[in-house]
């Protein structure tokens, strides 16, 4: 079943954008970013490891769907300013690493995080950027999740070395 059948069209607008922040500034993808990181902060660092994957695998799913909807009521392929992919993206990026902020500055691994995202989600390296081609919502969002598994590889490498 179709989420534009369930949710109308203005809601499937400012869920994909974030309301507003997906039309701000010319780098939309990183306001999307810096509010996935902020939601992060202040519900998944908190969540036990079951609640954590839970709530993010219900978050992908639904990012998907709603994308999916966006593309067809922006009639574009994965538009800048849908913005919901990167939001999603930003807790995978610290999978496991909740042990290593408690031991070190979280904001180091959170800013840390943010900007080895942002690199790889521009970039797309490792064959990130075939995976955009993917139909639909999935395409729009796997490339972050994508981008934000490599992340998340990154800060282990570096947590290993600060322990």
């Amino acid at each position: 079943m179709s989420f534009r059948l369930l949710l109308p069209a203005n809601w499937i607008k400012n869920l994909s954008t974030l309301g507003p922040l997906g039309f701000w500034g010319k780098a939309p993808g990183t306001n999307g970013s810096i509010a996935g990181l902020l939601w992060y902060s202040m519900v998944f660092h908190f969540l036990t490891p079951g609640m954590y994957v839970l709530l993010l695998a219900i978050s992908i799913t639904f990012a998907i769907a709603i994308c999916e909807e966006a593309e067809i009521l922006f009639a574009k392929k994965d538009p800048s300013f849908v913005i919901l992919d990167e939001f999603v993206a930003m807790p995978v990026c610290f999978i496991g690493l909740k042990g290593a902020m408690l031991h070190h500055p979280m904001w180091i691994f959170m800013l840390t995080g943010l900007l080895l995202f942002r690199f790889f989600d521009i970039l797309k390296p490792l064959g990130i950027k075939k995976l955009q081609d993917l139909k639909g919502g999935l395409g729009v969002v796997i490339d972050d999740i994508a981008a934000a598994i490599l992340t998340c590889l990154c800060l282990h490498v570096v947590s290993y070395f600060l322990m």
